[in-house]
C-alpha cells in the first residue's frame, strides 16, 4: 500500500506512474476524500480550541462564583460535535484505505516502459538449450511413456488442472524439494514450514487482496484462504511487528503446495504441468533495510538462477516492463527455462522487491538504534523454485532418444538412480 501522505503530496507522479503501469484508477474520489477530511479536520481543530478557551473561561466564572450554565451548554453541543466529526473521519479513512488498497505499487525508476510482454527486456542468458537429433518431445509425452504422471486419474480425482505423480515422478518432485531447500539453507535461509490455510489480514497485507479474489481458493466457515504462494504465510510472519535493526536482513525459504484459480486462463496450457490448480513450489522471502533492498534483490534473483545452473538448466533472466509487473512489485525479474518441447523460454521463477509495499499493509516495522521513531521494511521473494515447472525443464532437456530421462547429476544424490525409464 502506498502511503496517503505521499499521494497527497505528489498526485502527478502516481498519475504518471499508474499510466505507465496500464492502470485506470479514478484519483478524484481519493482528492475528494482528502478535501473532505482536510476540512473536517480544521474544523475539528477549531472547534476543539474554542473549547480549550471557554473551558478555562467557566473555570474562572466558577472560582468567582458567578453562573457559567450557558456556556456549559455550549461546551455540551461543541463536545457533541467534534464527537460527530471523529466519527465521520473515521468513516472517511476507512474508505481511503479501502481505495489505496487497490493502488499498485510505483514501479522503480530503473523498470523499463512498456504496454505489455513484448516490451519486457532480456538481462542475461545462460548456457546453451540441447540440440537432439531426434524431434523432441513435450513433457506430456515423455510423463506417459514413463509412467510417472496420471493426468487422467488427477482429473478424476479433482478436476481439471491437477495431476497425479506417481513412481519415479513423485520421487523427482520430492528430490528437487529436499534439493532446493538444502541448497537455500546453505547460503543462510531459515527454512520455515508454515500454514498453508491464512486469514484474509495476512492475503491483504502480501497484496493478493482485494485485487486477486477471483484466482483465489478459499474457505467458507471458517473463513480461511488456501496460499497461492509461500510468499503469503512466510512474509506475514513479521506482521504487526517492530524488528530491531541488528536482524535485518531476515532470510526464510519454505516449501509448500500452492493453490490458484487460474480464472483468466481458459485455453492456455491446458495440458501438462505449466498451469495447474495445485503445484509446489520453493519460495525464498528477505526482509532488509531500505537501502539495501535492491543489492538484496540481485542476490536473490542470483540465488534462483544458482539452482538452474546446479541443475544444468538452459535459462534467460527477463526485467519485467511497468505494465507486466505485479500488482505490489516495485522491480520483477523473471527467470524462464528453456523448454525444448515447446521450443520456448517459460517462466519458473519470479523475483521481486516490493519496498514497503507490503510491509506498509502488514505494518512490519524497523527501528534503527539510536534513532528516534521506526520504518517500514521492505520486502524481497522469489520462487527458489517452480517445482513442477522444474520437473517440466528436466523432462525435456534431458530426454533421451529411446525415451528415458537423464536424471541431472545433482540429483542424483536425492534420487537412487541416474535414469528415469
Amino acid at each position: 500500500m502506498l502511503d496517503a501522505r505521499f499521494i497527497r503530496e505528489n498526485i502527478n507522479v502516481l498519475k504518471t506512474a499508474l499510466k505507465k503501469r496500464g492502470y485506470e484508477i479514478n484519483l478524484s474520489e481519493f482528492i475528494a476524500f482528502e478535501q473532505e477530511r482536510l476540512g473536517l479536520m480544521q474544523k475539528a481543530e477549531e472547534l476543539r480550541n474554542r473549547r480549550n478557551v471557554v473551558s478555562a473561561e467557566i473555570g474562572r466564572l466558577k472560582k468567582q462564583g458567578q453562573g457559567a450554565e450557558d456556556l456549559v451548554k455550549e461546551m455540551k453541543g461543541v463536545s457533541d460535535r467534534i464527537k460527530e466529526i471523529d466519527e465521520i473521519l473515521k468513516g472517511i479513512e476507512e474508505k481511503t484505505g479501502q481505495f489505496l488498497l487497490n493502488i499498485p505499487n510505483i514501479p522503480h525508476e530503473s523498470v523499463p516502459i512498456g504496454k505489455d510482454e513484448t516490451e519486457n527486456i532480456e538481462v542475461r542468458r545462460w548456457g546453451t538449450p540441447p540440440e537432439f537429433d531426434f524431434e523432441p518431445l513435450n513433457h506430456w509425452d515423455i510423463a506417459e511413456t514413463l509412467d510417472i504422471i496420471d493426468f487422467e486419474r488427477g482429473a478424476k480425482i479433482a478436476g481439471t488442472r491437477f495431476t497425479v505423480m506417481k513412481g519415479l515422478g513423485a520421487r523427482l518432485e520430492r528430490a528437487l524439494m529436499n534439493f532446493m531447500l538444502d541448497l537455500n539453507t546453505s547460503k543462510g535461509y531459515k527454512e520455515i514450514f508454515p500454514p498453508i490455510l491464512v486469514s484474509k489480514e495476512c492475503m491483504t497485507g502480501t497484496g493478493q487482496l482485494p485485487k486477486f479474489s477471483d484466482e483465489i481458493f478459499r474457505t467458507v466457515d471458517p473463513e480461511f484462504y488456501l496460499i497461492p504462494t509461500a510468499e503469503v504465510p512466510v512474509t506475514n510472519i513479521h506482521r504487526e511487528e517492530i524488528l530491531a535493526e541488528e536482524l535485518l536482513p531476515i532470510y526464510y525459504t519454505a516449501y509448500t503446495p500452492c493453490f490458484r484459480r487460474e480464472a483468466g486462463s481458459y485455453g492456455k496450457d491446458v495440458r501438462g504441468l505449466i498451469r495447474q490448480h495445485q503445484f509446489n513450489k520453493v519460495e525464498i522471502v528477505k526482509f532488509t533495510k531500505p537501502e539495501d533492498s535492491y543489492a538484496e534483490l540481485e542476490k536473490l534473483t542470483g540465488d534462483a538462477e544458482d539452482i538452474l545452473q546446479k541443475l544444468g538448466l538452459p535459462y534467460r533472466v527477463i526485467a519485467l516492463c511497468t505494465a507486466d509487473m505485479g500488482f505490489s512489485a516495485s522491480k520483477t525479474y523473471d527467470i524462464e527455462a528453456w523448454l525444448p518441447g515447446q521450443q520456448r523460454y517459460r517462466e519458473i521463477s519470479s523475483c521481486s522487491n516490493f519496498e514497503d509495499f507490503q510491509a506498509r499493509r502488514a505494518n512490519i516495522r524497523f527501528k534503527r538504534e539510536g534513532k528516534k521513531g521506526t520504518e517500514f521494511v521492505h520486502t524481497l521473494n522469489g520462487s527458489a523454485l517452480a517445482i513442477g515447472r522444474t520437473v517440466v525443464a528436466i523432462l525435456e532437456n534431458y530426454q533421451q532418444k529411446d525415451g528415458t530421462v537423464v536424471v541431472p547429476e545433482a540429483l542424483r544424490h536425492y534420487m537412487g538412480t541416474d535414469i528415469l525409464k
